[in-house]
C-alpha cells in the first residue's frame, strides 16, 4: 500500500486524526487576514474592469511584426493617453482605449496601419458603450444571486438550514478572496472572469457537499448516545474525506496550471489568463474553505441547539467518570450493568491513542434495569395411573 493510501486508511479509520474543528479559531484568524488584504485591494486599488464593463474601444492588429512598445507609441501619437496594449498569440496585438468618437477611431486605425504595415481594412475595431457594460454587470450579479438562492434551497432540503448557511458563508469567503486577489494583482476583469468565478463556486459547493454528506452520515442519531459530541463526529468526517478533497483539488488544478503556464506564459494566449486565474484562485480557496471554514461554522451553529448542548453535557459527564483516553467509566468484571458499562462492553470504537473511530459514532445508550424473564408454563398434571 502506498503512503497516501496508508494515510487515507488511517484517517478514515480514526487511527490518525487532525483536530480541524477544535482549532477553528486559528483557521478563522488566517481567513480574516486574507479577507482583510482582499478587501484592501478591492476598496483601495479597485478592480481593473475591461471595456466590456466600463465601455471603450478595442483595436486588434493581426499578423504584425511590431512590438507592444511600438504599437503603444503609435496610438499615443493620436493623442490617446494610457492605452492598454497586450500581445495575443504570437503575432496579434490588442489595443484597448477609452471610448472614442468615430473620428478618433478612424485616426487611430490609420496611424496603426501606417506604423505597423498592416492594411487598414485588416485592423478589427470594436466599440463598446458603457450601457452594454452596465447590462453585463447586472446580469452577472443576477446570476450570482440566483446561484446562492438555489444553493440555500438545495442544501436546506438535503441537509438542513444550518449546513446551508455554513456552505453560503464558505462560498462568499471564496468569492471575496478571488475578487480581492484580482484587485491586488491588477488583472483585467472580463466576461471570462465572471464565468470562471461562477465555475469555482460550483466546485467549492461540490467539495462542501461531499464533506457535509459524510458529516450527516456520522451524526445520524447522535443525540441518542453519549460517546461523542457533534463537533467530534464532524471532525472525523473531515478526516475521512480529507484525502479525497486533496486529490480532487490537485486533479482540478493541474489543467488550470497548464493553461496559466503554457497557454499564457509560453503561447501568449492572453485571452485565457482571465478564466485560468479565476479558476486557479477559486479552486484553491474552495478546497480550503470546505475543510477549514464550512464544517467548523456548521458545528458552531449545530452546537447551539438544545439537544446538542445536552449531548455535550452527557459526554462530558461520562468522560469525567473514567480514566481512559476518552473517559470510559471503569467497571469491575461481574459488576452490575449500568448504561455506560454495558456500552463499553458492546462498543470498542476508541483506539489506544484516544482518537475517535467510526465505531465510536452514534451508539445508542443501552437499556438499564433488571432483566425480565418470561414466565414458564405451569407443569401439566400427572396422568392417572390405570
Amino acid at each position: 500500500m502506498s503512503r497516501l493510501g496508508s494515510l487515507a486508511h488511517h484517517l478514515y479509520s480514526g487511527e490518525v486524526s487532525y483536530d480541524f474543528v477544535g482549532k477553528r479559531r486559528r483557521w478563522y484568524a488566517m481567513s480574516g487576514i486574507i479577507l482583510l488584504l482582499a478587501l484592501i485591494g478591492l476598496f483601495g486599488r479597485g478592480l481593473n474592469l475591461g471595456i466590456e464593463f466600463k465601455g471603450g474601444s478595442e483595436f486588434t492588429i493581426p499578423n504584425t511584426t511590431a512590438t507592444v512598445e511600438e504599437v503603444r507609441a503609435s496610438v499615443q501619437k493620436t493623442g490617446i493617453q494610457d492605452p492598454i496594449v497586450t500581445q495575443v498569440g504570437t503575432s496579434n496585438i490588442r489595443v484597448q482605449t477609452i471610448a472614442l468618437t468615430p473620428t478618433q477611431s478612424v485616426a487611430v486605425t490609420m496611424q496603426l496601419s501606417k506604423d505597423t504595415g498592416v492594411a487598414q481594412g485588416d485592423i478589427a475595431v470594436t466599440l463598446v458603450g458603457p450601457s452594454w457594460g452596465a447590462e453585463i454587470t447586472q446580469r452577472a450579479v443576477q446570476g450570482l444571486v440566483v446561484f446562492l438562492v438555489l444553493v440555500v434551497v438545495f442544501l436546506s432540503a438535503y441537509f438542513e438550514w444550518r449546513l446551508a448557511v455554513a456552505a453560503v458563508v464558505a462560498l462568499i469567503h471564496d468569492l471575496v478572496i478571488t475578487i480581492g486577489i484580482y484587485a491586488l494583482t491588477g488583472f483585467e476583469v472580463t466576461p471570462a472572469t465572471v464565468i470562471g468565478v461562477l465555475t469555482i463556486l460550483g466546485f467549492s459547493l461540490y467539495d462542501t457537499v461531499v464533506v457535509f454528506d459524510k458529516v450527516k452520515e456520522n451524526t445520524r442519531a447522535i443525540t441518542s448516545g453519549n460517546r461523542v459530541t457533534y463537533s467530534e463526529a464532524a471532525n472525523l468526517a473531515l478526516n475521512q474525506t480529507l484525502v479525497r478533497s486533496i486529490n480532487t483539488s490537485v486533479v482540478a488544478l493541474l489543467p488550470v496550471t497548464a493553461i496559466l503556464v503554457i497557454g499564457v506564459g509560453l503561447l501568449g494566449a492572453g485571452t485565457l489568463k482571465d478564466l485560468a486565474l479565476a479558476l486557479f484562485i477559486g479552486t484553491a480557496a474552495g478546497t480550503y474553505s470546505s475543510i477549514f471554514i464550512a464544517t467548523p461554522v456548521a458545528c458552531q451553529l449545530q452546537e447551539r441547539r438544545p439537544e446538542m448542548k445536552a449531548l455535550t453535557a452527557r459526554v462530558a459527564q461520562r468522560r469525567a467518570g473514567g480514566g481512559d483516553p476518552k473517559g470510559r467509566a471503569s467497571r469491575k468484571p461481574g459488576s452490575s450493568g449500568t448504561a455506560t458499562a454495558v456500552l463499553d462492553d458492546v462498543v470498542t470504537g476508541v483506539d489506544e491513542t484516544g482518537n475517535i473511530t467510526p465505531d465510536d459514532i452514534a451508539q445508542p445508550i443501552a437499556p438499564t434495569g433488571p432483566r425480565t424473564q418470561p414466565k414458564k408454563n405451569q407443569a401439566r398434571s400427572k396422568r392417572k395411573r390405570s
